[in-house]
């Protein structure tokens, strides 16, 4: 039998133009919703990382993440996703080790290598060697959160006696791992503690795992739904939520369209009219009743533990917590761990 399938949210800290507010009115409302979403029962808070945005999309997850920590006890919280192969890799585990303290124990990290080329000029990095480094980075990060002192001479980071003074209280801080193609998924079999990303995936990150040695029916896996809401009223968040929705579409398809490298043949997600959006899917509005159906029936094929969705992009937080109150009254306790209260 399947355990509880809990859920949270991903919040990028975009401020679009078309909703453009103060940035410290922006961030401070957007915390209290995180707040909320934990008075609620919610079991998740999860900032990205992308780099020259001009919408103000979140550069600087472990800078939020201590503010989240601070404001918040209970919920799990996190990187959805960071870019690993732009960090040193002491100073991202030094990072992690902090937030796990500062959250007693309550940090998971979702890392990726990420598929825009210009966000590693940017750090003077290469592009087409971000896989490799990314699989050195994981291996001295790894040594770090067992404690070790590391001197490392690779072809990408050089060590001399690194070390964690401090280990956070879950000494290793478990690792969710994204990506889609082959060597993602067989990279997410070998180094991470569980797989983020996307259903269709699945069979193949739970065939690496058997690759690996490792057993699947362990798999941790996390899924995202970020354009997922529930409503009562279907039409009417329609309304409401479409063009938020199509601006975060749109500006991951312009993304994704740049070097063609996440790993998906035809990823749904390009630039479109809002006619086009409102016809493509992409947007999924359900009412409570057909969410409830909708995660069952996914878990009859994946075993996911936690489902993400999404903050539209320059929503005012009071509106944001409509849905999210809808959603945890209505569709949690259905998942819910008997005897949770939830």
């Amino acid at each position: 039998m399947p355990g509880p399938l809990t859920f949270g949210y991903l919040y990028d800290f975009r401020n679009p133009p078309a909703w453009h507010r103060p940035p410290a009115e922006l961030y401070a409302g957007i915390l209290d919703a995180i707040v909320e979403t934990e008075r609620l029962g919610f079991g998740g808070a999860w900032i990205p990382e992308h780099h020259l945005a001009d919408d103000g999309y979140q550069t600087s997850p472990m800078v939020v993440l201590g503010a989240v920590a601070a404001r918040t006890s209970r919920i799990r919280l996190g990187s959805a996703i960071a870019l690993a192969p732009l960090y040193d890799p002491l100073r991202f585990a030094e990072d992690c080790a902090v937030l796990d303290s500062l959250s007693d124990g309550r940090a998971e990290m979702a890392i990726a290598i990420g598929y825009r080329r210009r966000e590693y000029e940017a750090m003077g990095l290469e592009f087409k060697k971000r896989g490799a480094r990314l699989d050195e980075w994981l291996g001295i990060v790894r040594r770090l959160w067992n404690g070790e002192s590391v001197d490392h001479a690779g072809e990408h980071f050089t060590l001399k006696g690194a070390r964690l003074g401090q280990l956070g209280p879950s000494g290793q801080v478990p690792l969710f791992i994204g990506g889609f193609a082959p060597r993602a998924l067989d990279r997410v079999a070998r180094f991470g503690d569980g797989y983020f990303g996307n259903a269709e995936v699945c069979d193949a990150y739970l065939a690496a795992l058997a690759k690996a040695g490792k057993d699947p029916s362990r798999a941790r896996i996390w899924l995202q739904g970020l354009m997922l809401v529930v409503a009562r009223d279907k039409q009417a968040a329609i309304d409401e939520l479409a063009l938020h929705f199509l601006h975060a579409n749109n500006s991951y398809g312009v993304w994704l369209a740049e070097d063609g490298a996440i790993g998906l043949d035809d990823p749904a997600m390009k630039p479109m009219d809002l006619d086009s959006f409102l016809a493509s899917g992409i947007m999924q509005v359900l009412t409570p009743g057909e969410a409830i159906d909708h995660f069952r029936k996914l878990r009859e094929t994946v075993p996911v533990e936690h489902f993400i969705m999404g903050y539209p992009p320059g929503l005012a937080p009071e509106r944001f917590l409509d849905y999210a109150r809808t959603f945890a009254s209505e569709v949690m306790p259905a998942f819910a761990e008997p005897g949770s209260g939830a």
